[in-house]
């Protein structure tokens, strides 16, 4: 397939990121294993820009990042629902106009990463529906700020004018994860974006973060989200091993993730589609239609 070929409205760029696959409807991406790891929706709002399509894009797989294409700018009048869309859906990149879309500029732009981790980290948080208030959520950003520098819950604690107790009951009787795990997982969103970004070797990147070396990166990484740096680096984005570190959390019992809603045009909830069994190895009404070469990948085992 010629890379700059003509796509509908909704497209689905996924690892070895070589491709644009076309996505019939936005609904076949609303369950959890809808897309591999890695993977961006493509929503080109030249083609189309329905706000009956916002509760589906919204709740796309948790951690899929989501690219908006505008439409050319003597189209767009008051009635064309952008602010709704990127307030609603929360996008991780807005692009103007352009008729052929190139899926190597938009690759580039999932390596690139976060202009701001801290602001972004917590936008997905209230995005992902964790119920979390504005104290603690200051809370979450700053440490996800200070992880450049520091290494432990006790710098952490200092910096936040908290004791180390308080600032675990602050994050435990919110049913959070312990602070020192918020601290790690910052350092490894960190860590996965230097690995993308950069063709340096773990090691180079694991003592620039403040780990003794690659090893113990790697075991952390692997400990807290179940994913080696080898994934992380070949799967573009830090959204989906945000979530996979959610995911993990969950699976320990020191959090629980809210089930099946996102937030509505209306700014109400809105029940996430289930995917229907239609038998062993066929997916259900709902599940993604590839018609593109690039088959499906399995999530990482954990």
């Amino acid at each position: 397939m010629d890379p700059l070929s003509p796509h509908g409205p909704f497209s689905v760029l996924a690892y070895p990121y070589q491709e644009l696959i076309p996505l019939d409807e936005p609904q076949g991406l609303v369950h959890e294993t809808a897309a591999p790891p890695g993977s961006a929706m493509v929503w080109d709002l030249s083609k189309r820009c329905r706000r009956r399509d916002i509760p589906a894009v919204a709740a796309r797989t948790p951690g899929m990042a989501l690219i908006l294409i505008l439409p050319p700018a003597e189209r767009i009048t008051p009635k064309t629902p952008l602010l709704e869309i990127s307030e609603l859906c929360r996008p991780s990149a807005i692009l103007p106009f352009h008729p052929r879309l190139d899926p190597e500029d938009l690759t580039d732009l999932l390596r690139a990463g976060p202009d701001d981790l801290p602001l972004a980290v917590t936008d997905f948080i209230r995005f992902r529906g964790l119920a979390v208030d504005r104290d603690t959520r200051h809370l979450i950003r700053r440490t996800v700020e200070l992880s450049r520098e520091i290494r432990t819950v006790e710098g952490l604690s200092r910096a936040l004018y908290l004791s180390r107790r308080a600032l675990g009951r602050r994050f435990v009787s919110r049913r959070l994860p312990v602070p020192s795990h918020w601290l790690q997982i910052s350092r490894l969103l960190r860590a996965a974006i230097q690995l993308q970004r950069q063709r340096h070797t773990l090691d180079a990147v694991a003592v620039g973060l403040g780990y003794p070396d690659g090893f113990s990166l790697s075991n952390q990484m692997t400990r807290l989200t179940g994913v080696r740096p080898s994934v992380a680096r070949e799967r573009l984005g830090w959204e989906w091993l945000m979530e996979a570190w959610l995911r993990m959390e969950q699976r320990e019992g020191s959090l629980e993730l809210p089930t099946g809603t996102r937030l509505g045009p209306t700014g109400k909830r809105a029940q996430r589609t289930q995917p229907v069994s239609t038998g062993p190895g066929r997916p259900g009404r709902g599940a993604l239609r590839w018609r593109g070469t690039t088959p499906p990948l399995g999530r990482s085992r954990r």
